[in-house]
């Protein structure tokens, strides 16, 4: 844990200093009105928020000290942007620009460290995993994901098809599409794996960035996000059960997710 470290980017991190709601109002309208002290200690106010979001990515093989220097970046970007007037905490806005900030830094150093014909069997394999678990009464293992894959002229083994998945796991987007077959059909986006949606400490940040996303939506494109991710539902079935056809969801579905991943990422 990051805590440990008792020094990142020469600040003390036990001696971070925290404020109170009232006081992040005050000086959000000081630093509105172009009062760069208030923006200062607002800024210095919220680094231990800065601090436990890059606990989250601990164990990726990061050094401590550039992840705090870009949620840094998040942070001052959130200051800088965020409405007084909405009715949101400041911390609900900052979380998920911080952890887009963090995320775009793994994921650029990541395609720099990761072929790209290991991206592409890592996103075969999400395919693979999506095609099997519609056709079986079970998850698909990686076993099967190999076969399925040869079978469909796809060269695979289970070292890598098992290194590729791990190679990609930590910067993919939720929103990113992995698979789409080139027709009107459903694209598959790396959300679409996401199985256990049960809540963790590592997950409430995360829940915290989609939640007040999605309340942005209206109430079909709700629904339907709602039915595509967390019901496990194709757009067919989803077309079928709201009485449209299924390029109208898919455009649907697609305008929901580009202003997801706006306050989102």
């Amino acid at each position: 844990m990051y805590y440990s470290k008792v020094e990142i980017c020469g600040v003390n991190t036990s001696e971070l200093k925290t404020l109170s709601d009232n006081e992040k109002k005050e000086l959000l309208i000081k630093a509105r009105k172009g009062d760069e002290l208030a923006r200062q200690q607002l800024i210095h106010g919220n680094l231990r928020l800065v601090l436990s979001i890059i606990q989250r990515f601990a164990n990726r093989g990061e050094n401590p000290d550039d992840l705090f220097q870009i949620g840094c970046i998040g942070l001052i970007k959130a200051v800088d942007n965020f409405n007084t007037e909405l009715d949101v905490k400041f911390s609900t806005y900052a979380v998920p620009m911080i952890i887009g900030e963090v995320r775009r830094y793994l994921r650029d150093n990541n395609m720099i460290r990761v072929s790209r014909s290991v991206r592409d069997l890592a996103y075969h394999a999400l395919w693979a995993k999506e095609e099997l678990s519609k056709k079986m009464d079970r998850e698909p293992n990686i076993e099967d994901i190999v076969k399925y894959l040869n079978d469909n002229n796809i060269e695979a083994t289970k070292a890598r098809v098992s290194n590729a998945l791990e190679a990609i796991v930590d910067p993919v987007s939720l929103f990113e599409p992995v698979y789409n077959d080139g027709t009107a059909g459903d694209s598959l986006y790396v959300m679409d794996q996401i199985s256990d949606t049960s809540s963790t400490d590592e997950s409430w940040l995360e829940e915290i960035a989609l939640n007040e996303a999605i309340k942005k939506l209206n109430e079909r494109e709700k629904s339907i996000i709602s039915m595509r991710f967390y019901q496990g539902k194709t757009q067919m079935e989803i077309a079928e059960e709201i009485g449209i056809s299924q390029a109208q969801v898919s455009r649907l579905e697609k305008g929901a997710i580009d202003r997801i991943k706006k306050d989102f990422l």
